[in-house]
């Protein structure tokens, strides 16, 4: 049977649950939920992502709590302090993406379903692999997280944009898990690096690309000068599930390759 009431801290396991057609299992989610929309007109809404309404979770009576990452830890901490059995995954690639789907599954006495999504998911980056090999050329790219202080993008959204046909421009830092250790220290590294695509994803909020053009000294960055600044909106890749090989991986894809047929062009 596995757990029935279940509060979900962060979207994937809300998505992922609901593509499993679990989503009755659910009782709560996190207030940045946007995927599927449907999940924030039926559940109720009772964490951010780094502060919970732990009174609020309790009122809901479950018996499982899924979040993500050492952010969540004391929240979870607080949970459990209460009798209340938390999952927190850290899976930071693509790989452990995969995987979660499948331990999520199995957690809730889907796991054959659980399966053939993950399987799903992996035919996708193939197919998206297989766009790639009729690109002219990749392009350099700086995906940037967050603006003020600049933060560069982590392993899965790095290793996405490898598998949509472009080159990271920041591969060492999207091996450090935490975004303290992806601080761009200097952003005239961003200069030297000198990508041809600039992605942002400001972790909910909007992309200003004027301003990341009018950066001191980026007038000379090859995307800045050839208007390459592209948004990419958070819920499809910055949250570990689901929406990342899917929607995350095709709007990346989208963008190199038109980046590749104005350079033909």
């Amino acid at each position: 049977m596995g757990p029935q009431r279940i509060v979900c801290l962060t979207e994937e396991p809300t998505e992922t649950l609901y593509l499993l057609g679990e989503q009755d299992r659910i009782v709560g989610i996190s207030g940045f939920t946007v995927r599927p929309p449907q999940a924030r007109k039926e559940k109720p809404k009772v964490s951010a992502f780094t502060s919970a309404k732990i009174g609020e979770i309790l009122k809901l009576k479950p018996d499982f709590v899924i979040g993500f990452s050492d952010i969540q830890a004391e929240i979870a901490a607080e949970l459990i302090k209460h009798g209340v059995e938390v999952w927190i995954s850290n899976h930071r690639s693509v790989a452990g993406i995969v995987d979660y789907v499948r331990r999520l599954g199995a957690l809730v006495g889907a796991g054959e379903r659980a399966a053939a999504l993950a399987g799903e998911l992996e035919r996708n980056l193939d197919a998206a692999r297989e766009r790639v090999a009729r690109l002219p050329r990749r392009p350099k790219v700086y995906f940037e997280e967050w603006d003020s202080p600049q933060i560069t993008g982590i392993a899965w959204v790095s290793e996405l944009v490898g598998i949509a046909g472009g080159d990271d421009v920041f591969p060492e830092h999207a091996a450090m898990p935490l975004a303290r250790d992806r601080i761009l220290a200097d952003p005239l590294e961003v200069v030297r690096r000198a990508p041809e695509l600039i992605l942002g994803s400001w972790c909910g909020k909007k992309f200003r690309p004027e301003q990341v053009a009018a950066r001191a000294g980026w007038s000379e960055v090859p995307a800045v000068r050839d208007g390459e600044l592209h948004e990419v909106k958070s819920p499809i890749i910055l949250q570990p599930g689901p929406a990342a090989l899917t929607a995350g991986v095709d709007e990346l894809s989208r963008i190199i390759a038109g980046w590749a047929q104005r350079r033909a062009g």
